[in-house]
């Protein structure tokens, strides 16, 4: 059997095990398998995607969950994939080809070179995010990765919409839109992020058309907008303006048409905030959402003084026609202020939404685009509220609920060239929808589907759908879904429809909603704030489990992640701690696969780590039904740092270094039996270290990742026994807090006094191993109570002399100082309590803090007077 190395180097390990993995094929799914089956499909991520640490998190869950599920003996589907990304992978290879100086628009090229060039450029980059999950040890079955634009998925998604046209659930319409001036297509709102600005608010004068000397001031942050306006509106519950509704005014802008042509209404709607600006809307039912639904309510026509392109129509007149919007915002003001109808410009912030590709501010816009009234939305709604598909965190379940309880239409279709193209034809007034061409008289419609037109089919389309195939049959419904709650109403409700709409039932059984990774001061990751950094930075400098362990240490259920590269030093260190521990045990000699503690007598520390392995493994199965992997991650680090290594490798060097101890069998055959299930019970968050070492250590002849889960309490042990050492570990503890106290570290030199208690009677091996968990030169019994700090253990009373150690002077000036600032707490604190003022302001929480900072000081006084009286003289 090889010797493990001095020291674990994981960029010696893990590309060599993650090829023998896939070499294997250790991660095909075998549909006709006898095993239970378990399937998780990866969300997935944009092909002109890289790594980050949110995917990090997601993938490393995932795995968890499939690594697992092999230990218990399931048959495991883990399905990977890419999405084709419609407008962010247009937009990545639009700019690049005007980079290159080969187009101005995607137009240069036309439609078919232009995909040319995407799909050459998916080909050459579109992997990159693949290989890097690969790096972390994701156990997908790559055999069976999918792409969103594969010819057989594509088919898919065209069925699907041809399906849902026929069943008149698709129709055409003109609609408000997100619209992206730059890429020219319609967005999702999820497409939106919304960005603070600071701009102006512009105030001006609308005269009335009958009073031409009265006029009504408006408030609007985009005047370049007026031309388009169509009504003024009041709330009809405003006092100050109910008398003027059904009168008209007359819009000032373009100001070279006759008076008729800006005569618009005065209308009343309790739409109109009264508390905004001066209570009087301007209605530009052509390019704002909530002044469109004003239009329909009211019939008001709309005009369109902004195009596709985000520059200014005709209809906006003259002096502002052809000019992008944002400078036709400036033009508008000016005309204003010749007209002498600008009263006032005052700074205003308020939130803009951006494109988030293009970066640029969207448009609303009226635009003629395909929707879609959602399937199965009764069922999809029912079965989150009767908890027959779960969420965790639960809280989601009421978001869920809510949505689903407002559905609005899907607008499904993009004026984008990459992506599912509509399968619509026209000749003349004549309509198709079918996939195949109807003839070279027909003209398909020019746009495609949203991206999530094609991912919402994901679970069943990765599996061969619509053909009934094995894998649909073993592996549909899928068991998890991880994702993030961003995406809840985009992905995973759509998904929940498409599974009961196409398959007759729910797509996943359990949905995990990730955290948001922020850094320490609470801001998401971003590049351009230069605090994400890059995860394969991060596995080469501690390792891909390092990372893996670290991570989920800090993500707990549900709560954003405040990220801190410690967190993952404390995972590498976590690494090789387990390493040395493994590497101590191969120096003892061969281990035992087959070790059976309870064959062989046993020392206490043996019966008691035993016992804490029970506890473990009950907590971790408790754990795992509630999905809460960060104290999964920390209980398995308390128990090989603290359990295992701390404190019975210490007690077991004793038996190590005599061969005659009767008892020597005994801790080998525990250290044995304790690794091999620690090992398989760590494999899901840390599959390198936990197979190099199992195997290593000859713990198993084959793979560790379909070695069985272990199952709990195979043996018994001596409860009696375990407390004895429980007793001892205590003590220990104990005698390390009053070391703590004078800030002394253990050391040779260093000695405790035991006064036992009544009933217990110490042995020489008893007062050695005490030492070596004291890490202090020896612990002595004494007959009488020494002039000595002490503190009461479940051994007795236990002193440590203080002679030879300390700086008498330096201790007295040390203690008083820690008085004074002990004292200074408790009246700071006090004082707060004994204020009427602030105990009548301060919530029931706050008040108890204070109580409980004055009670911890008062303590913290005494025990220093106590340590006072050691150094007077």
């Amino acid at each position: 059997m090889p010797e493990l190395a001095p020291a674990y180097e994981p960029a010696q390990v893990e590309d060599r095990l993650y090829r023998q993995w896939n070499e294997r094929g250790d991660y095909r799914a075998n549909p006709d398998s006898k095993k239970p089956g378990y399937a998780i499909v990866i969300p997935p991520p944009n092909v002109t995607g890289i790594l980050t640490l949110g995917h990090v998190l997601n993938n490393t869950i995932q795995d968890i969950l499939a690594r697992r599920a092999r230990l218990l003996g399931c048959e495991v589907l883990w399905l990977p994939g890419t999405d084709h990304a419609g407008i962010a992978t247009q937009t990545v290879v639009e700019r690049t080809l005007k980079k290159e100086g080969k187009i101005r628009h995607r137009d240069d090229l036309g439609r078919e070179a232009f995909l040319k060039e995407i799909w050459q450029w998916k080909e050459k980059h579109g992997g990159i995010i693949i290989q890097q999950l690969k790096k972390l040890g994701a156990s997908c079955d790559w055999s069976r990765e999918r792409f969103t634009m594969d010819p057989a998925y594509s088919a898919c998604v065209q069925q699907v919409f041809v399906d849902l046209f026929q069943k008149k659930l698709i129709y055409r319409g003109r609609r408000m839109v997100n619209w992206c001036p730059v890429s020219r297509t319609a967005l999702s709102d999820e497409e939106v992020v919304m960005k603070e600005q600071k701009g102006l608010l512009y105030h001006f004068r609308v005269p009335l058309a009958d009073s031409p000397e009265q006029f009504l001031t408006i408030a609007t942050t985009r005047p370049e907008t007026i031309p388009g306006d169509t009504a003024l509106a009041v709330n009809p519950k405003d006092p100050r303006y109910s008398a003027l509704i059904g009168k008209f005014a007359l819009r000032p802008l373009p100001p070279e048409l006759p008076e008729a042509q800006r005569r618009i209404p005065i209308v009343g709607d309790d739409h109109v905030d009264l508390t905004f600006g001066t209570g009087v809307l301007k209605v530009t039912p052509a390019h704002d959402p909530a002044d469109f639904a004003i239009g329909q309510r009211h019939q008001l026509p709309s005009l369109e003084v902004i195009d596709e392109s985000g520059l200014m129509t005709s209809l906006a007149g003259t002096a502002l026609a052809g000019l992008e919007r944002s400078k036709a915002r400036l033009a508008a003001v000016e005309q204003l202020r010749e007209l002498g109808l600008l009263e006032k410009e005052e700074p205003y912030t308020n939130q803009v939404g951006f494109s988030e590709r293009a970066d640029v501010p969207i448009e609303p816009r009226l635009s003629e685009q395909w929707f879609l009234r959602y399937p199965s939305a009764e069922k999809s709604r029912s079965v989150v509220a009767s908890g027959q598909l779960r969420f965790s965190p639960d809280r989601w379940s009421k978001v869920y609920d809510h949505w689903m309880e407002n559905l609005q239409d899907w607008c499904i279709s993009r004026q984008l060239w990459w992506g599912h193209r509509i399968p619509v034809w026209y000749r003349g007034d004549e309509t198709l929808c079918q996939i195949e061409s109807p003839g070279k008289d027909w003209t398909q419609d020019p746009d495609v589907l949203d991206t999530w037109f094609s991912s919402w089919l994901w679970p069943f389309a990765t599996l061969g759908w619509p053909a009934k195939t094995a894998e649909l049959k073993k592996f549909y419904p899928t068991s998890d879904l991880v994702t993030g709650p961003d995406i809840i109403f985009f992905w995973v409700a759509r998904m929940i429809m498409a599974g009961f709409e196409y398959l007759g039932e729910l797509p996943f059984r359990h949905v995990y909603f990730t955290g948001l990774i922020r850094d320490g001061k609470g801001r998401k990751l971003s590049k351009s704030l230069g605090n994400s950094p890059d995860p394969l930075d991060l596995i080469a400098k501690f390792g891909a489990d390092g990372l893996r362990f670290g991570l989920l240490r800090i993500a707990p259920q549900g709560s954003d992640i405040r990220y801190d590269e410690k967190q993952m030093e404390e995972g590498r260190n976590f690494a090789n701690k387990l390493w040395n521990a493994c590497r101590f045990r191969q120096q003892q000699g061969p281990s035992d696969p087959l070790a059976n503690p309870a064959l062989h007598p046993r020392t206490p520390f043996s019966d008691y780590l035993l016992s804490q392995l029970d506890l473990l493994e009950r907590e971790l199965q408790r754990l795992y039904a509630t999905y809460e992997f960060s104290q999964i991650a920390q209980s398995l680090y308390n128990f090989v740092w603290n359990e295992f290594c701390a404190r019975f490798i210490e007690t077991a060097k004793a038996d190590f270094s005599n061969p005659d101890s009767p008892t020597r069998a005994g801790t080998l055959a525990t250290a044995d039996y304790v690794l091999s299930r620690v090992l398989r019970l760590l494999h899901p968050f840390m599959p390198f270290i936990t197979e190099e070492l199992w195997l290593t250590l000859g713990l198993g002849q084959e793979t560790i990742q379909f070695a069985n889960w272990p199952i709990e309490k195979e043996i018994q042990w001596d409860q009696a026994q375990a407390k004895l050492a429980e007793s001892c570990y205590a003590t220990a503890e104990a005698g390390r807090r009053l070391r703590g106290e004078f800030g002394l570290s253990g050391s040779a030199k260093m000695k405790f006094l035991l006064l036992p208690s009544a009933s217990f009677t110490p042995s020489p091996d008893d007062l050695r191993t005490l030492a070596k968990l004291l890490q202090v030169g020896s612990v002595e019994i004494t007959s009488a109570p020494p002039k000595a700090p002490l503190i009461p253990t479940p051994y007795g009373d236990l002193y440590l002399p203080l002679e030879g150690l300390l700086d008498p002077a330096k201790e007295r000036t040390r203690l008083e100082k820690e008085i004074s600032l002990a004292e200074a707490s408790r009246a700071r604190e006090a004082a707060k309590l004994a204020d009427p003022k602030m105990a009548a302001k301060a919530p029931p929480e706050k008040i108890a803090e204070w109580r409980r900072i004055e009670k911890e000081a008062s303590e913290q006084i005494v025990r220093l007077r106590e340590q006072q009286k050691l150094f007077t003289t």
